[in-house]
């Protein structure tokens, strides 16, 4: 099944710093980058000589299940990958290439490895089941990797590359429009709690930097407006920054060097405001590349990281809090539940904002993506990413009527009422659990 997907122009390529390949050469530099993560990586290299093909991977994977393509089984894309490493990097593959399931890398291969490793939303729920534990998601972040190497990126990841460099965030949104997108939720907060509740933007000598999503400034404002209710409740002195107005990262996805400038952009931010303490927004992936990533691409940090779930959680005893009469679901984001800690927090926040809570099945780390992670947000990918949300569409489906259905991710929040609507739930209430929260805290 080969993907419409957009891929950007040479110029748009080099506008993040990227060369592209000429065709002659791609299959060199492929090599040579291979060999870069043979040196670095050998984790990696370890995952691409253990599977055994046992198929157990199939089942489990939402991609396969939606589409019924092979290659979407997490060890057919896996080896689209190892195929080409036996070829040229083991002794069998040199001299039995024919007999040792190796490939030559050509053309072919080049249209395969964008086809299916950007139908991967590197959801590492195959590790889980995987009896080698056996990580899919760190082969597609491998090859997806060199081929932004070659220039063979898609035009999306391009463009949020260099609203991100622009302006701190993936919406490209300037500060004038920051500053005014903080009075109007002030606004709609003082009309409805009657309290002067304030969103600092970029001030001095904060105890606490808040690293939002974009995205809590128009789409999903009532996360936004939850944690800045709860900053006030606990009479906290932060700010945002106007320099990373983003937890997302989406460097993890495509490209470790825009990944770790990312990273820094997070430091200096930090350094700006004097905060001591990073509290991260709700975004799995950007949550990932925070927490594993943060001091492993540029040394240890001078403060403290934690998420905004993990913060509220903690905080919980603190809240005076009325139960919201409402029927709720979680979608366990999978760069929490697989990847980043976040398991218990936002239950515990959802059960002592309702009246009702109810779990999916199945939940926690063995949960089924929304299938629009790993940042295949593209609009030309619509069609693949209601066939990757099918599997999280039937979970919904089997709870029967919910009054809200918290999906604590802005990537989520962005695919899941578009696949709530495909199959026939588009009047099912979504968001964040901060805005739960938020709506629930008695305010004085």
């Amino acid at each position: 099944m080969k993907i419409p997907l957009h891929l950007a122009k040479d110029k748009e390529v080099q506008s993040i710093g990227i060369t592209p390949v000429p065709e002659a050469e791609q299959k060199a530099k492929t090599l040579a980058q291979i060999e870069e993560y043979r040196q670095m990586a050998r984790s990696l290299m370890v995952m691409l000589e253990t599977c055994t093909k046992c198929g157990a991977c199939a089942k489990q994977c939402h991609s396969y299940l939606g589409t019924g393509d092979f290659n979407n089984i997490p060890a057919a894309r896996a080896d689209l990958f190892r195929k080409i490493y036996k070829r040229y990097f083991t002794v069998t593959g040199r001299l039995l290439a024919r007999f040792s399931g190796a490939e030559d890398f050509d053309a072919e291969t080049l249209g395969k490895w964008v086809t299916y490793f950007y139908q991967c939303n590197e959801c590492r729920r195959c590790a889980v089941f995987c009896p080698f534990g056996i990580d899919t998601a760190e082969i597609t972040i491998a090859a997806r990797h060199i081929l932004t190497q070659l220039g063979v990126v898609p035009r999306f990841m391009i463009g949020i590359a260099n609203n991100m460099a622009k302006t701190g965030n993936n919406m490209g949104i300037p500060k004038p429009a920051i500053l005014d997108c903080c009075e109007f939720m002030e606004d709609e907060m003082r009309e409805e709690t009657g309290l002067e509740i304030k969103i600092p933007v970029d001030k001095p000598n904060s105890d606490v930097l808040y690293v939002p999503s974009s995205a809590d400034f128009f789409t999903n404002v009532d996360t936004m407006i939850g944690v800045a209710k709860m900053f006030h409740y606990l009479g906290v002195n932060w700010t945002i920054s106007s320099s990373i107005l983003e937890a997302a990262n989406f460097g993890l996805l495509f490209d470790l060097n825009t990944m770790k400038e990312h990273n820094q952009r997070l430091r200096r931010a930090a350094a700006e405001v004097g905060a001591s303490l990073v509290v991260q927004g709700e975004c799995g992936h950007g949550w990932r590349a925070a927490k594993m990533y943060t001091e492993g691409a540029n040394g240890p940090a001078p403060f403290k990281l934690v998420h905004v779930l993990d913060y509220a959680a903690e905080n919980l005893p603190k809240f005076k809090l009325k139960k919201l009469p409402m029927r709720v679901t979680l979608h366990d984001p999978c760069n929490y539940a697989r990847a980043g800690d976040i398991i218990e927090q936002p239950r515990a926040i959802i059960r002592a904002c309702v009246t009702e809570f109810v779990e999916m099945t199945p939940n926690r780390e063995r949960n089924f993506c929304c299938g629009g992670g790993s940042g295949i947000l593209m609009d030309e990918m619509m069609e693949i990413r209601m066939k990757l949300g099918k599997k999280k569409a039937e979970q919904v489906k089997e709870l029967g009527h919910l009054d809200y259905f918290a999906t604590p991710c802005s990537i989520c929040k962005a695919q899941l009422p578009l696949v709530m609507n495909h199959y026939g739930m588009g009047d099912l209430k979504m968001g964040g659990v901060m805005d739960l929260l938020g709506k629930a805290l008695i305010l004085e």
